[in-house]
Order: structure tokens, then C-alpha cells, then sequence
């Protein structure tokens, strides 16, 4: 299959009841200026009228809903035009990107009320040029629907052929701010942080364990917390149609890598800030009556290494404090915000 012939499959979601200027000709002024923007590719684009959630619903139901649409009708990807005003983290937004899903959010009532139509297909052409990023990561996408890729080649093409992009849908999560959002993860990891300081076990047992040991305790202890993560908030997607199946694998690398480097920049943070903590407020004398010997550096970092661990094992039992939207959100924060800044502008 030649390049030209290759296809990008985007759908368009309306709401029901919206204004007369929101008709399926919008899908295709979107393909036209696609088309423009992009001309070396194909595109197929549908418009589809769907509710996809009640409101009042939360920017993370209205992605993951706009998400399974775009599986189930194995479209490449998806905006959504919607009624409802968006909000993440408590801040208005008059759209709202997200790269690792596949979907973009567009919120009608922000684009105010003179020169609608314009103003739609504008916003629409716009937020799908973010949504693509640019033109490499469009020929990947548009790549994974080739007839002449067998299905054995799913895995390789997506892990390794398209690195790059899943390095940038990573990139574009923040995922070092992931820990930061859930505040349940971070109280419990801190105050177990916090405990392996004063505790005088915590310090016997980490000055007996050798390096080998503390590196399991590390990994086993990075290991729970980011499956705790994924699995208890169900962030791991599952291919119902093979069609989708390099979609959705890409998708659950970049949760997985989101997730692991978050949970790994936790663990960092806390290894620096108990060695502080305990250079500052646990003496030698003090750390040397406890063990039964002259202590040194190397005493503060092990205590320092198997507390993280340990905090950082706590922080996968404070994920049960957190709920799936604020764990999406946390996961997926980094997708790219736009300000309801068009609202008051007139023309």
C-alpha cells in the first residue's frame, strides 16, 4: 500500500441538541482542511450524534467515553463536541487534549455566540492539529492501518517502530507530576517516610540488609505500587477488535511508562528527602547506640533506601484513597489545556 493511499480514520462526536451550525458538514470541513494541512495522507472522517455520558460528568468520563467510541468503531481518532463546560483540576477549559488516548474535547459554549460555525471549524481543525502533534506521528498512525502489516507485526511495530511516539505521548503526560496529583499516595508514602526516620527497627534492619537486598526491596516495592496503580483503577485497556489492537497496545505502553516513571520520581523524592531528614534530626551518637557500632554515611543511606521502599509500598496502599477520575487525571494531566480565553471575544 502506497502512502497516498493510506488513511487516517477520525470521528467527530456531537452531543445531541446542539446548535444548527453543529451538522455532519463540520466532519467534513474538518477532512477538507485536514486534507490541506496533511495532504499526503488519506482521510476518512465520521459524524456521529451521542451523549457518550450524563451530565453533569467530569472531563475524565467524557474522555474515557469518547475513548471506547473510537475503539468500538476502530476509528484512529476521535474529537468530541460537547455541551458541557470542561474543567481539570478545578480550572475552566475550552478544550482539552489528550495524545495517549486518542481524543480531544472541544467545549461549544466557550466559543461564545457570534460566528459559531467559523469559530467550530477553526477550533475543530485546530485542536485536531494538536491532537496529531505533527506530521511524523501522523504518517505512524495512519502506518498501523495498512493491510500489508500482519497482525504478528503489532507488537514490534508499535514498541519499536514508533518509539518516538510513544516517547512524546510520555512526554506529554509529565509523568514526574503524577505522584504530586494524588494526594492520598503521596500522605501515605510521607508519613511512612516519615515513621522509618524515628523508628529504631526501621534502622537495625536496614543497616543488616546488603545491597542486593535493599535493590529486591526497591524493585519489589516500585513493582506493587504501579500494578496497585493500573490494576485497581483499571487503567489497562483490552482489545475486543484485532483491528484495534495496535491502538490499544500503544495506549497501555504509555500508561505503563506514565505510571512507572510517576511511582519511580515518588521513590526518588522520598530517598532524598528521608536521607535529609534523617541527616538533620538523627544524630550519630544516637543511630550508633541504636545499632551497636560506629556508623558512618553509608548507615544514613540504606535507612534512607529501605524507608523509600517502604514508603513507597504505603504510597500503593493510599491509592485505595484516590478515585479513578482523580487517577486518570493525574495520569493523563499533562495532555495539552487550552484557556477559556474565547468566551468574551466578539467579532
Amino acid at each position: 500500500m502506497s502512502e497516498l493511499t493510506r488513511s487516517v480514520r477520525l470521528g467527530v462526536l456531537a452531543a445531541p441538541g446542539l446548535p444548527e451550525e453543529v451538522t455532519a458538514r463540520i466532519a467534513d470541513d474538518l477532512a477538507e482542511d485536514l486534507r490541506k494541512a496533511y495532504g499526503a495522507l488519506g482521510w476518512y472522517t465520521e459524524f456521529v450524534v451521542d451523549r457518550l455520558a450524563l451530565p453533569p460528568a467530569p472531563t475524565t468520563e467524557l474522555i474515557d467515553a469518547a475513548r471506547r467510541a473510537l475503539l468500538e468503531r476502530t476509528w484512529d481518532l476521535a474529537l468530541v463536541v460537547t455541551d458541557l463546560p470542561l474543567r481539570l483540576g478545578g480550572r475552566p477549559v475550552s478544550r482539552h487534549i489528550s495524545r495517549t488516548h486518542g481524543v480531544a474535547l472541544v467545549s461549544l459554549p466557550a466559543l461564545g455566540l457570534l460566528h459559531l460555525k467559523q469559530r467550530l471549524r477553526q477550533a475543530l481543525s485546530e485542536t485536531a492539529g494538536e491532537l496529531i502533534g505533527d506530521a511524523n506521528s501522523l504518517r505512524e498512525i495512519a502506518a498501523e492501518t495498512d493491510d500489508h502489516v500482519s497482525g504478528l507485526l503489532y507488537a514490534p511495530t508499535v514498541v519499536f517502530g514508533h518509539l518516538r511516539l510513544t516517547a512524546g505521548m510520555v512526554r506529554a503526560n509529565r509523568p514526574w507530576r503524577f505522584a504530586a496529583k494524588l494526594y492520598g499516595v503521596l500522605a501515605a508514602a510521607l508519613a511512612a517516610g516519615a515513621y522509618g526516620i524515628v523508628a529504631s527497627d526501621i534502622w537495625r534492619i536496614s543497616a543488616a540488609l546488603g545491597w542486593w537486598r535493599l535493590a529486591a526491596v526497591c524493585l519489589v516495592s516500585l513493582t506493587v505500587t504501579i500494578v496497585a496503580v493500573i490494576v485497581a483503577h483499571e487503567l489497562w485497556e483490552r482489545a475486543r477488535d484485532p483491528r484495534v489492537r495496535a491502538q490499544v497496545l500503544l495506549f497501555n505502553v504509555t500508561t505503563a511508562l506514565t505510571v512507572t516513571i510517576g511511582i519511580a520520581s515518588l521513590y526518588a523524592a522520598l530517598l532524598i528527602l528521608i536521607f535529609a531528614g534523617a541527616a538533620l534530626v538523627l544524630t550519630g551518637p544516637v543511630l550508633a547506640e541504636a545499632l551497636g557500632r560506629d556508623t558512618s554515611t553509608r548507615d544514613y543511606v540504606t535507612l534512607a533506601w529501605f524507608a523509600a521502599s517502604f514508603g513507597t509500598i504505603a504510597g500503593a496502599l493510599g491509592t485505595a484513597l484516590e478515585s479513578d477520575a482523580a487517577v486518570r487525571e493525574a495520569a493523563y494531566a499533562g495532555a495539552r489545556l487550552r484557556e477559556d480565553v474565547d468566551v468574551e471575544r466578539t467579532e
